[in-house]
């Protein structure tokens, strides 16, 4: 069946506040924007360009990534509400700067432009700043400022994993065992901070190479890709692919603590549950990665590196009053983290 079929099954298209298609043959452009909340400002939220086995998987992967963008920005106290985009592939993606990218971006940014500053698009998986530059160009709004956002994103998740060790092992870094998950920029991040307060680093990549040289580096070791999740460890730190946390791993994972880049680590809602019986303490993921947005808006905004490392470093504050909230109410920090943004959209709303 060809990639967005209408024989499709669409999920509940009304869980987010907009769902909108873009269709042009000409460019062969297939996408979908869902802005999830605007409650606290404009949806902002990344563009991905992937390929999807049917246009309800892609609709769905934009809904599921736009309800987490509106936690991330509510905890994180951004002046924006959640949304995200996906841009259906064929096939490989077009070089970046070919005139096929150029006309299908080009197109994209029209269709952005139609939400009248609504939806706010950003760089994600599989597009560039460029991307978001040709978007920009068509009279779209657009984040595009050319800075890496891996140590930004390392430094709030390091943050927040110190804050977890200090609460549920009552300790700081030195002597912790710590897997990293996933060495590409954030994951080596996350490792360097590590390994400078005396923890002890376990790498492991799909890119064994890549995990050999972060590994050296940090003076850790390395482990096979498949071993990540049942390693022995203190703190495992998925930051690679989305839901790496089941059911079935909950019962072989040998680590305390779980936080990490990685969005959307859990494979369904029931594993926050089993995670906290199995006596697992977990930063929610859109708690603990929030420092790639908070230094996009600190850009905006014009903060000082003063003001945006203080913002940072709240991450790890955030994360140690959001633990405390979930055991003082014999909950799941997914579920203590929820109903803090969900407090914050309220009082956004009021008025």
């Amino acid at each position: 069946m060809r990639q967005g079929a209408p024989e499709d099954d669409l999920p509940e298209l009304f869980d987010v506040e907009q769902v909108i298609t873009c269709r042009d043959d000409r460019v062969g452009l297939r996408a979908v924007v869902a802005i999830d909340d605007t409650t606290l400002g404009p949806g902002f939220g990344g563009v991905r360009w992937r390929s999807y086995p049917s246009t309800g998987a892609a609709v769905a992967e934009a809904q599921r990534l736009a309800r987490a963008m509106t936690l991330k920005h509510a905890l994180a106290e951004l002046p924006y509400g959640g949304a995200k985009s996906v841009v259906l592939a064929d096939g490989p993606l077009p070089a970046p700067g070919s005139p096929e990218r150029v006309a299908l971006m080009e197109r994209y940014g029209d269709f952005v432009a139609r939400t009248a500053g609504s939806y706010v698009p950003g760089v994600d998986m599989g597009t560039t700043v460029a991307d978001m530059q040709t978007i920009r160009g068509r009279g779209a709004r657009a984040f595009c400022d050319e800075v890496d956002p891996g140590p930004y994103t390392g430094r709030g998740v390091y943050a927040a994993m110190r804050a977890a060790v200090r609460h549920a092992l009552g300790r700081g870094m030195d002597g912790v065992r710590v897997v990293v998950q996933g060495a590409g920029h954030v994951g080596a991040d996350v490792a360097r901070r590590a390994a400078a307060d005396g923890a002890h680093l376990v790498v492991t990549d799909v890119d064994e190479a890549r995990a050999r040289a972060v590994a050296a580096e940090v003076g850790g070791e390395v482990v096979a890709a498949e071993a990540a999740m049942t390693t022995d460890c203190d703190v495992l730190a998925p930051c690679a692919v989305a839901r790496v946390l089941t059911a079935p791993v909950v019962g072989s994972l040998r680590a305390r603590v779980v936080c990490g880049a990685a969005n959307d680590m859990l494979d369904t809602p029931e594993v926050a549950d089993l995670l906290r019986d199995a006596g697992v303490t977990v930063v929610p993921d859109f708690l603990a990665n929030a420092g790639g947005v908070v230094q996009v808006h600190a850009g905006q905004a014009g903060w000082s590196e003063e003001q945006l490392v203080a913002r940072l470093e709240a991450i790890g504050d955030r994360a140690a009053e959001v633990l405390r909230d979930a055991d003082e109410h014999g909950t799941t920090p997914v579920e203590a983290a929820r109903r803090r943004a969900l407090a914050r959209l309220t009082a956004g709303g009021a008025g």
